[in-house]
């Protein structure tokens, strides 16, 4: 059974990089600003899915699918370890693909989104977070991967 994941290493060399944590530094401050966009799209697509759904479908299911996300990635940050850390890194690369695709999509067509998404104009609602989060924790989790060999060494 694995343990609560610990900032020092276990000094094995065969470590599955469990021992690694994810939220120090950087990572504690791209952890809150997931968190604090978890709430924010989780609330936004619930109560617009439930007041009205039918006036902008496609945009409240995408602010859903971004609360999805969200919540997926503030997960494996506090997780941590080797596999988190995997899972994080392609969730990032997949949200920064939705907000560029959608961020263009309503530039290009503004009418195919009577209603804003979170990812709207690359995230301009949300002083472009959106945009710049999944960029900062790509390159947090990659930095984080190399400090890998030397912390379990």
């Amino acid at each position: 059974m694995a343990g609560p994941v610990t900032t020092g290493s276990t000094g094995t060399s065969g470590s599955t990089g469990r021992d690694t944590r994810l939220v120090r530094g950087p990572g504690l401050l791209l952890v809150w600003l997931y968190g604090v966009m978890s709430v924010g799209a989780v609330s936004r697509s619930v109560f617009h899915i439930l007041t009205d759904f039918d006036s902008a479908p496609l945009a409240h299911g995408l602010s859903a699918v971004a609360a999805v996300v969200y919540a997926f990635i503030t997960y494996t940050l506090v997780r941590g370890g080797e596999k988190a850390r995997r899972a994080a890194l392609v969730c990032c690369a997949a949200e920064l693909a939705g907000v560029l695709i959608v961020g263009t999509w309503t530039v290009v067509d503004p009418s195919a989104f009577p209603d804003s998404t979170v990812w709207s104009g690359y995230g301009m609602g949300y002083v472009f977070i959106p945009v710049l989060l999944p960029v900062t924790g790509m390159l947090w989790l990659r930095r984080s991967r190399a400090e890998l060999p030397a912390a379990t060494a």
